[in-house]
């Protein structure tokens, strides 16, 4: 890297040293999250209120302790990474886990930890990321959890009253309401189901050990029954409003795919070392990936601002070019990057090409299709 950029080793491994660890990347992601929020093209992406999250594997190099073999994923053994990303496309959270370890202890970590100006009310997740306990805790804290649940058509759905009232009621989804929800034990303990709730809210409990916790205890812990029954509740209103609106659907794809998009665009971006994570230690893997979602939204804020200016240079000479259609463009992409090779920059060119506002020049039309 010396070499590359003609900077010296020792200023390299100084900087590294003093200046590159997780709470410096988190404020620096701070920044670039802000920055993209605020350019025009932004809003036409999302509202920032909904997100989604998903873990990426990756192989790792020598023992650790987060590195587990995965014979579906890895040739030997590998980790995990779990991001949540906004639907502006902006990566708000990170946290590396091991691989074997159940993916929806770990989606409101992130959610309840975002100190960026996303105002997140919605979250989207994979059939790794639901639990009855997170259905419940979602709805507790004045959120929605709105996954795409694999056989969907398998769960239980409950009813809050005799089987009878629920046919009457609804002739058509009565007969799939096959057990009776206790809302007895709900209403016993829900003042310490709203305490639960707030622990998490002001940051006295962790998420992922809460959850982890509740979702393994057994019938005798009754807090834990409580809070699966009421999430059975309200998966069973998930799944009626899932059934029944296909926009809400599409809503939820949409999201999971920009949330894929953004996974490939982080596998191409690291590439080196063969693409697997050699830090051996919890705290340097954190670093490593918080570098990488570092870099993923500087290429997404890079992207969607000269995007932006494409469509209005575009729109100055007639063009209609509907808010509708660039709703569906993704800024995730690597084909304007190069990888790699020595890539040497006339600075004092590269300056004098600059246009008043400090961006460099679009390119003409014909050589952008």
């Amino acid at each position: 890297m010396a070499e590359a950029c003609g900077i010296t080793y020792d200023i390299l491994a100084w900087t590294d040293e003093w200046y590159v660890r997780e709470e410096t990347l988190r404020a620096a992601n701070l920044v670039l999250v802000g920055y993209h929020q605020r350019l025009p093209l932004t809003v036409v992406f999302g509202a920032g209120t909904l997100s989604s999250s998903d873990g990426q594997r990756f192989p790792t190099r020598g023992k650790s302790t987060t590195a587990r073999p995965l014979s579906r994923y890895f040739a030997s053994e590998g980790l995990s990474t779990y991001t949540h990303v906004s639907d502006t496309h902006a990566t708000y959270g990170t946290k590396v886990i091991v691989a074997t370890k159940r993916e929806a202890h770990y989606v409101l970590d992130e959610i309840l930890g975002n100190a960026t100006d996303l105002p997140i009310t919605e979250h989207a997740t994979d059939t790794h990321g639901v639990t009855l306990v997170n259905f419940g805790l979602f709805d507790l804290l004045g959120m929605q959890l709105s996954p795409r649940i694999r056989d969907l058509g398998r769960i239980t759905l409950y009813r809050p009253g005799p089987r009878a009232e629920a046919e009457a009621r609804f002739p058509h989804a009565g007969p799939l309401m096959t057990r009776k929800a206790n809302l007895g034990l709900i209403a016993e303990h829900w003042d310490d189901l709203l305490r639960l709730a707030g622990s998490l809210k002001f940051g006295h409990a962790t998420a992922s050990l809460l959850v982890g916790k509740l979702s393994a205890s057994g019938r005798q812990n009754t807090l834990a029954a409580a809070l699966k029954e009421y999430g059975a509740l309200r998966r069973t209103i998930y799944a009626a409003r899932y059934l029944s609106d296909p926009d809400y659907r599409r809503k939820i794809s949409r999201q999971l795919n920009k949330g894929e998009s953004l996974h490939a665009l982080r596998r191409d971006l690291l590439y080196a070392h063969e693409g697997m994570i050699r830090a051996r230690h919890l705290e340097d893997q954190t670093e490593q990936a918080w570098c990488l979602t570092l870099t993923t939204n500087a290429v997404i804020a890079w992207t969607t601002e000269y995007y932006g200016f494409a469509v209005e240079q575009m729109r100055r000479t007639g063009q209609r070019i509907d808010d509708e259609v660039l709703a569906h463009i993704s800024p995730a992409h690597s084909a304007n990057i190069n990888f790699f090779g020595a890539i040497e920059v006339d600075i004092d060119a590269e300056l004098a090409q600059l246009g008043p506002t400090g961006h460099r020049p679009l390119r003409v039309r014909d050589t952008l299709f």
